[in-house]
């Protein structure tokens, strides 16, 4: 196969047209086209008069050779690389031992998935519920005002990513083709296959619910276990002749689960269990993350200014938008997380805080956009050298945002033309906040520190001039945002491995490995790996 890259046609082109443009564009006869697949498609929006369909396609022609070799200074055309996950090794039958995962979202999910197809027969521990089971607790709080710390969109099977957008796109660099890997799984589980190759999939949280079930019971198929409302409140950790070794867990109940190779993929919200390890001399540090809060929009304001004339068409979606400025005081504020047609939730952990994030489903056709807009910090804003700090200014500002709601889990919120006015806001406007339980008006300057607060009212006039009306007065704000990643990384080695630890292996977003869903699965598939060959590796020694 051979891959082609930047195929350009009109947004209304027929299906037909396609193959008619690789045949011009490789100058082929028909006949010698035998078959092709969409491995990209995208859009250029730049014109939004003259919108374009971006295609990557897969072609298989009669003379790949002669093809190249005829097009060999053409940058957009080359074979098309080995996608193909390979297992780094197979488990031996009379492999004694069993790794722990600890933490069954994204990351715990890829981890175990592919522990359990290796052979190894991973022990899952979740400290929240099962996915049906956590969706009814978390809209106990969207509904009721109830929170449940153990059970809501932090804790629970599928992790905090069950409640989101569904975003399957990321940044990393992935030569390995691992975040293939993610893909092709989530398709196996139930995701619709465009996830393949839209530019910026998507799955949605309803969809997710089912795909999570499905993952799960597939790891157990091959030998895995799943243990529920599992919260590990202890390590145990030996001193060995070569240094501190991982020999297992233990969970809220007693009872001690015997392991030398345990995942920790937390998520970035598993506060008391960083606040374990840091007491269990586990090396970590502080690392940035952003503050903010959530922005609200009608959606077809953003899609009017994305797309123009095209806006609403079914094939391009609603429009998203990525944002960034650097404000005078030395702060970067920039979009996060933005959600097109999807609604503001609570996304608190803790009793009596309010945190907030963004949720669509795969119809992405809610009134409103939203997105965060927040504020990077770094380990300088804090004093002293304590890894932890970061979830201290998390605690501070989400009880800081409970208080400001009227302290029943209302969100505090604010016209964003009130705020960058400075005054309190009494009534709404032409928006209607979608975040459960409610919203109390309010002035939210007091919600983020000065610094913030400065950014985000330099930033958002700024913002207008990209998007035109991203500055509308009665557009809302609401806080507040403060869980875009986690404040801390648990420090590992090259093999995957914490630092001083041996054996136990810090993954994913919460261990400050990871942003978002994609890279988190890449993530727990390169964890699961390393702890595979360690395993495969003690056991070759033990049978020497």
């Amino acid at each position: 196969m051979l891959r082609l890259t930047e195929l350009k046609l009109p947004l209304d082109h027929p299906p037909v047209a396609l193959r008619t443009a690789i045949l011009q564009r490789l100058e082929l006869a028909d006949d010698d086209l035998a078959g092709f697949s969409i491995f990209k498609r995208s859009y250029d929006a730049r014109k939004k008069h003259a919108l374009l369909m971006v295609y990557a396609v897969d072609v298989e022609v009669k003379n790949e050779a002669a093809l190249l070799k005829k097009f060999r200074n053409d940058r957009h055309l080359a074979p098309t690389p080995d996608m193909a996950y390979q297992f780094v090794g197979r488990a031996p039958e009379n492999l004694s031992e069993r790794p722990v995962v600890v933490g069954f979202g994204p990351c715990g999910i890829f981890a175990a998935l592919v522990l359990a197809q290796m052979g190894f027969k991973p022990i899952v521990l979740e400290r929240g519920k099962a996915v049906r089971e956590r969706t009814q607790d978390t809209w106990g709080l969207w509904r009721k005002h109830v929170l449940n710390p153990e059970s809501n969109v932090q804790f629970g099977e599928g992790g905090a990513g069950t409640f989101s957008d569904g975003k399957l796109y990321s940044q990393i660099k992935d030569p390995r083709y691992l975040g293939r890997k993610v893909l092709t799984e989530f398709v196996r589980a139930g995701a619709p296959e465009e996830i393949l190759y839209v530019s910026k999939p998507h799955i949605g949280t309803f969809r997710l619910v089912g795909m999570v079930e499905a993952m799960r019971h597939e790891i157990e198929a091959l030998g895995g276990e799943i243990r529920f409302q599992q919260r590990v409140t202890d390590v145990l950790i030996e001193d060995g002749p070569d240094g501190k070794r991982i020999r297992g867990v233990t969970l809220a109940s007693g009872e001690t689960l015997r392991s030398n190779h345990v995942i920790l993929a937390l998520g970035h919200s598993a506060r008391d269990t960083f606040e374990m390890l840091h007491a269990r001399g586990v090396t970590m540090e502080a690392k940035p993350f952003s503050i903010g809060f959530r922005i609200e929009h009608p959606q077809s304001l953003i899609d009017k200014a994305r797309l123009g004339p095209n806006a609403g068409n079914p094939l391009l979606g609603a429009a998203d938008y990525k944002l960034v400025h650097h404000a005078k005081n030395g702060r970067a504020v920039y979009s996060f997380c933005m959600c097109p047609g999807g609604t503001v939730v609570a996304a608190a952990s803790e009793p009596n805080c309010v945190v907030t994030n963004g949720m669509s489903q795969y119809s992405r056709n809610e009134r409103n956009a939203n997105a965060g807009i927040v504020v990077g910090i770094t380990p300088a804003d804090f004093p002293g050298d304590d890894p932890l700090v970061g979830i201290e200014l998390q605690r501070r500002l989400e009880a800081r945002a409970f208080e400001l709601g009227g302290g029943n889990y209302d969100a505090p919120a604010q016209l964003v033309g009130d705020f960058i006015e400075g005054k309190p806001s009494t009534q709404l406007g032409s928006v209607e906040p979608s975040y459960k339980p409610g919203v109390h008006l309010t002035d939210l300057a007091s919600a983020l520190p000065d610094y913030a607060i400065e950014a985000i009212r330099e930033a958002l006039p700024a913002f207008d001039r990209q998007i035109k009306g991203f500055a509308m007065k009665d557009a809302v704000l609401t806080g507040v945002e403060t869980r875009t990643s986690s404040p801390l990384r648990i420090i590992r080695d090259d093999d995957c491995q914490s630092v001083n630890v041996k054996g136990l292996y810090p993954a994913g977003e919460g261990a400050g490995y990871a942003g978002g869903i994609l890279s988190a699965g890449v993530d727990g598939i390169r964890v699961a790996e390393a702890a595979a060959l360690d395993m495969l590796g003690e056991a070759a020694g033990t049978r020497a």
